[in-house]
């Protein structure tokens, strides 16, 4: 896991440093009509499919043949405020739906098992455009409020406390990725792919660390006003 860690947080610095010497390209490629550049800012309703995972710590080598991904729901809202032409401040509220599955024959169950967690999660990223495109990466907490396990034909609803199968409520992680803006008069599309690496260890008595691939279509009208924005001539 430190290893992964590292080179998560190695490749996350690559990103930022590249994109901090690419905003002096984008303050002379976002002009609009008249002749000003903006700071936009959106409000998005986000209704899209996730692919999540349990990554088991020092175990997840042997369960590595056994693991699946489960896909799950992603619902709630994206606000992304615009500072300067190049650089905005994106903070989310969302429901997901988190887990993964075990195949049947494995170490740590014996039987097939799914686990599902039902969670909030609010990430606040930072965002770098490039003309149209841009990268973000930032930290994000989450709060399982409620889950349940399968395990053969017997499903069970998840228990929080500090117990043999007890599984922790608040859990923590980075987000990094990027996308693409496609420009409609005063509106967009954007498709946005993420990665959200989890830091926490979910249970007591194992280790379980969430994984998950968000990819979402955002579309949008820019605010009238942007009282955060920074517009320069």
């Amino acid at each position: 896991m430190k290893k992964t860690l590292q080179a998560v947080l190695i490749t996350g610095m690559i990103i930022l440093g590249t994109n901090v010497f690419s905003q002096t390209k984008e303050v002379k490629s976002n002009k609009i009509n008249d002749g000003k550049k903006t700071a936009k800012t959106y409000l998005d309703l986000m209704v899209n499919v996730v692919n999540t995972n349990i990554n088991y710590g020092t175990l997840n080598s042997a369960l590595a043949d056994y693991k699946k991904s489960s896909n799950g729901i992603q619902a709630g809202a994206s606000f992304q405020a615009g500072i300067t032409p190049g650089f905005s401040l994106v903070s989310e509220l969302y429901y997901i739906r988190k887990g993964g599955k075990l195949k049947a024959g494995n170490p740590l169950t014996t039987n097939e098992s799914t686990l599902h967690l039902n969670t909030l999660e609010l990430p606040v990223l930072a965002r770098f455009n490039i003309g149209k495109f841009y990268m973000n990466a930032g930290p994000s907490i989450a709060y399982n409020f409620s889950g349940n396990r399968k395990i053969a034909d017997q499903s069970t609803k998840l228990s929080f406390n500090n117990s043999t199968e007890g599984f922790k409520r608040f859990d923590a992680g980075i987000q990094m990725g990027g996308g693409v803006e496609f420009p409609l008069k005063q509106k967009r599309i954007a498709l946005d792919v993420r990665y959200n690496y989890g830091l926490t260890n979910i249970a007591y008595n194992k280790e379980m660390y969430n994984r998950a691939l968000m990819i979402s279509v955002h579309f949008s009208k820019a605010w009238k006003t942007n009282p955060l924005a920074k517009n320069k001539m």
